[in-house]
């Protein structure tokens, strides 16, 4: 059994990940960008990210399991037969702490600040909120999004969920509502925190009418994808209405140099860059699902953090 990792793992995680593989798998690790077809051709396990064109031609592939949250792109390459599973888990404590980074950063103006120090001026920019007491919608409740929710509730936010299908109420949720009932949540938002896949369902699920209803002044992250808002009606909220938007994702990507969110005062954009690699432990993470789905394929189990072709999904949340 031939098994393909492109992440950039250490020595103790090749140990955990050949230690899954057994002694008949053999291991290539690469950089993406190094990976052609002649290779793909040959491998029955690909831990890591390629072109999805490279995935369409890996015939023998058995699993192929992503390094990512989303799946974009892969599942029409994948060759029949092929299981897909993502790293749902790995990025709750980076990501989460990213968008408490940036919600802190324009609630009490610090993005301000730092422009003021840029310029070499001493200025009061006046109030600032808080994260205790605010409204806090969460949309889209998994990994990512749970752990933001949970973080906030923690410093005294009244925390609203909103999630696709599932009704359960996990504990650092105040009010639960599903994705249709969406619209009556919007406009008690102090914060809108989103983190979405990039689905059909999702795309421009905030739109120009959804923005419309956010209160004067209220913040918006999206860590998700870009995809999901509508980025010029949101441009026109943060010049007109006071909103505040943390950006770790736009559509596209890059964002173009001249697209105007870069110049708007209350726009925070980072690129891309709040889950991925920079914290070690989610590439810790990551490994260690990639090692217990590579087990899993050995002995015919089913895998972990498997996704529903159809949906884009996870398939079932809940399995061990």
């Amino acid at each position: 059994m031939k098994i393909l990792v492109t992440p950039p793992v250490t020595a103790e995680h090749k140990q955990l990940l050949e230690t899954a593989g057994g002694p008949e798998a053999e291991f290539i690790y690469k950089n993406a960008d190094e990976v052609d077809a002649a290779l793909m051709q040959e491998v029955n396990i690909l831990f890591g990210n390629v072109a999805p064109a490279l995935v369409a031609e890996a015939k023998k592939l058995r699993l192929l399991q992503l390094f990512s949250a989303g799946t974009d792109g892969y599942i029409p390459a994948l060759p029949e037969g092929c299981a897909l599973a993502n790293t749902t888990g790995a990025f709750g404590l980076a990501i989460s702490e990213h968008m408490l980074g940036m919600l802190l950063m324009l609630q009490k103006r610090l993005h301000q600040y730092r422009d003021n120090q840029n310029k070499h001026v001493w200025q009061d920019m006046g109030n600032v909120t808080s994260i205790e007491g605010a409204t806090v919608v969460v949309l889209g409740l998994g990994d990512i999004g749970g752990e933001f929710a949970r973080k906030v509730k923690a410093l005294g936010a009244y925390t609203i969920g909103v999630r696709r299908t599932d009704a359960n109420k996990p504990e650092y949720i105040d009010e639960l509502c599903l994705t249709q009932e969406l619209d009556h949540v919007l406009p008690r938002a102090d914060v809108l925190a989103m983190a979405l896949p990039g689905t059909p369902e999702t795309k421009h699920i905030l739109d120009a009418r959804r923005i419309a209803m956010l209160k004067n002044g209220a913040i918006l992250l999206n860590v998700g994808r870009g995809s999901a808002i509508d980025l010029d009606a949101l441009a026109d909220a943060i010049e007109h209405r006071g909103i505040r938007a943390g950006l770790d994702v736009t559509d596209p990507e890059p964002l173009p140099p001249e697209h105007r969110l870069w110049t708007l005062e209350h726009a925070l954009i980072t690129p891309h860059v709040s889950g991925y690699f920079h914290l070690p432990e989610t590439l810790n993470r990551m490994v260690r699902i990639a090692a217990e789905n590579i087990s899993r394929c050995r002995a015919g189990r089913p895998y972990l953090n498997a996704v529903n072709l159809e949906t884009g999904y996870r398939a079932n949340k809940y399995a061990k």
